[in-house]
């Protein structure tokens, strides 16, 4: 895994934010728990295109409708969705997009750590 320093070329500095309040410190651990699967990161990425229900989930990731059920269950328990009746359907949202930020800029360095990992193999001796 690489470092700030490796990443930028640059030492990062120091924190300066004060480390919080262990009950801070555990409510931000039961949110990423519950985005630390690859289906619920999809599901956030899709509903930061707007509100989606169910079915509309299902055929954009391929994945059983019990399956994203049970997801969206998770990610609503952490209040990072939340859902609301629309007829015969429940439509879900994002609650807010503090979530969504932490996802797409853990997907971007993963794919950046992809990148490099296959340069480095392409460029190797």
């Amino acid at each position: 895994m690489r470092n700030d320093e490796e990443h930028s070329g640059e030492r990062a500095e120091p924190a300066t934010v004060p480390a919080g309040d262990p009950d801070t410190l555990t409510e931000a651990g039961e949110l990423l728990r519950a985005l630390a699967a690859p289906v619920r990161i999809a599901i956030v990425l899709q509903l930061r295109a707007g509100e989606r229900c169910v079915h509309e989930l299902v055929d954009a990731l391929g994945v059983a409708q019990p399956l994203i059920s049970q997801h969206l269950r998770v990610l609503k328990t952490a209040g990072v969705v939340r859902g609301r009746r629309n007829g015969r359907e429940v439509v879900y949202r994002l609650v807010d997009d503090h979530l969504a930020h932490i996802v797409v800029d853990a997907v971007a360095h993963a794919e950046e750590d992809s990148e490099d990992e296959n340069a480095s193999t392409v460029n190797a001796p």
